[in-house]
């Protein structure tokens, strides 16, 4: 049934929801979306009229020629793919909804002549979750021979065990329970999303990989394999689906998502929506990143991690950064220091040219909000790297000169103490001494240390030549008699052509 044709069987509010189911493999999560957007600006919203039309009688036309028309519910004529987005959106927010409706609409799936086994499997588990003593395993007996000659075949045909057994008993329990009824109401088995139940996490980890494989080739089309996949591995931070089972062990079993709270899933799935769209972000869309007041330190990297942050285009980073920046945030050290790291580090260590406005306009913001972590997350390790050049000398003088007060100045300066200076690191001297640095007596002894120790790889440098001249006309006042002997010694070595002028300055310079 064409789409364009069932949208008129329902109010506005559950159009777009239905729009949104019909975005693709990503359909339920947008749809996710446009339920929560519903929720803030109608708290007292409901899904009963969207379930309720989806469970409406409506005239299904025959499967071939020659049969007659039947009546059934109107979500038997949606595609397969649109089920399917169904069927995962009702999974992530069925505890918000009052269970007798949820049961009604799983009651008319599981009816539908055209279901598949995701479908099927899927049902029972919501099932599962709404408390509904189901006793049904989450695969067909097909499927369920399948993976155990699978299984058997992965650990040597002379012995089984681990998943194997588990497949093994789960058949024999499937068999008695078709056999009686009895049985099926004294056991209730806890199944995990779309995997087996299984005596070790490593074990439903490794049949849930399985399932997608084995399941897929008995019955779903490439369409819904695709989508499948995803729904089940799009938070495993983009990993290979398949290892082979000797080079599999118990910790790369375990998707680095599973550490992660379920409310922290549904909006990491949801900014990495937001950042591959092409739309206009809005203030729904800011809200979304809201999600990292929740996250402590460890939360927060693997975030960032899983929503590959330095990979994301430079044009996408002042939206990110204006979102990130709002009033209704506040940081904690840690948190802004692994943020601007991920967003921003590799991009300026990788510059070959100066940098482009949307990468000088997000490094201003976060400077400006958080100068401290921007100090040690992303100025100290851009000076401490020995191959940078122009490009991050010049973005990080503009970083500094613009959005650092002068005691973040004196933090920077102190760091290249504890560096070895190459070329782009006397820029950013140059550029703090120029800014007429408040200097204790003591940080002026360290840092003629500095000059008198790294001065003689520099004896050819004009830069250089001009950060000491720097010092004595604007630092005068400071010079002391060991000061002026140790500088002059330093002087003596220098080749460029002021010379001179440095000679004649430190010789003005007068002790009182």
């Amino acid at each position: 049934m064409d789409p364009a044709m069932f949208l008129g069987r329902f109010d506005g509010q559950s159009k777009l929801l239905v729009r949104a189911l019909l975005c693709g493999s990503s359909g339920a999560h947008r749809a996710l979306e446009v339920f929560h957007r519903q929720q803030r600006a109608n708290p007292d919203m409901s899904l009963s009229n969207f379930i309720e039309t989806l469970c409406q009688d409506e005239v299904c036309g025959p499967d071939r020629t020659g049969q007659p028309l039947t009546v059934g519910p109107l979500v038997w004529l949606f595609t397969a793919l649109l089920k399917k987005n169904l069927l995962s959106f009702i999974h992530l927010v069925y505890f918000s909804l009052p269970c007798p409706p949820v049961l009604h609409l799983l009651k008319c799936l599981s009816q539908d002549p055209h279901r598949t086994p995701w479908m099927t499997a899927m049902i029972r588990q919501l099932e599962r979750n709404l408390e509904v003593h189901n006793e049904e395993p989450l695969y067909t007996p097909h499927c369920g021979q399948r993976l155990k000659e699978l299984s058997q075949r992965l650990v040597g045909s002379d012995e089984t065990g681990g998943w194997a057994k588990c497949f093994s008993r789960q058949t024999s329990e499937c068999e008695r329970a078709s056999g009686s009824s009895e049985l099926r109401t004294q056991r209730k088995r806890k199944g995990s999303f779309l995997a087996l139940d299984s005596d070790s996490e490593d074990t439903g980890q490794e049949s849930k990989r399985i399932k997608v494989e084995v399941c897929g080739s008995e019955s779903l089309d490439d369409e819904e394999k695709s989508a499948t996949t995803e729904l089940s591995g799009r938070l495993g931070n983009d990993a290979p689906a398949e290892t082979p089972a000797e080079e599999r062990t118990p910790a790369a079993a375990e998707s680095p998502s599973d550490v992660l709270p379920e409310h922290i899933k549904v909006s990491v799935l949801q900014i990495k929506e937001l950042l591959e769209s092409q739309t206009e972000w809005d203030q729904s869309s800011m809200e979304m990143f809201e999600v990292l007041n929740d996250c402590d330190p460890g939360q927060v990297e693997l975030l960032c991690s899983m929503l590959r942050f330095p990979d994301l285009p430079e044009q996408t980073l002042p939206k990110l950064c204006s979102s990130i920046l709002a009033p209704s945030f506040d940081f904690s050290y840690s948190t802004a220091a692994t943020l601007i790291k991920s967003l921003l580090l590799q991009k300026i260590l990788s510059l070959s040219e100066p940098a482009s406005r949307c990468l000088v306009t997000a490094g201003t913001s976060l400077c400006s909000r958080y100068p401290r972590p921007m100090c040690h997350a992303l100025i100290g390790p851009v000076l401490e790297e020995k191959t940078i050049g122009n490009p991050q000398a010049e973005l990080l003088n503009r970083l500094v000169e613009s959005c650092l007060d002068s005691h973040y100045r004196l933090l920077v300066l102190q760091m290249t103490f504890k560096m070895t200076w190459s070329e782009a690191v006397l820029s950013i001297i140059h550029s703090l001494l120029d800014s007429k640095l408040d200097l204790s007596e003591e940080l002026f002894t360290q840092f003629t240390g500095q000059l008198v120790s790294q001065g003689p790889k520099f004896t050819k440098s004009v830069k250089f030549a001009k950060m000491m001249l720097t010092v004595l006309t604007k630092y005068n006042s400071h010079v002391t008699a060991e000061h002026k002997q140790s500088l002059h010694s330093c002087l003596m070595v220098n080749e460029t052509f002021l010379k001179k002028s440095l000679q004649a300055a430190l010789k003005r310079i007068t002790n009182s």
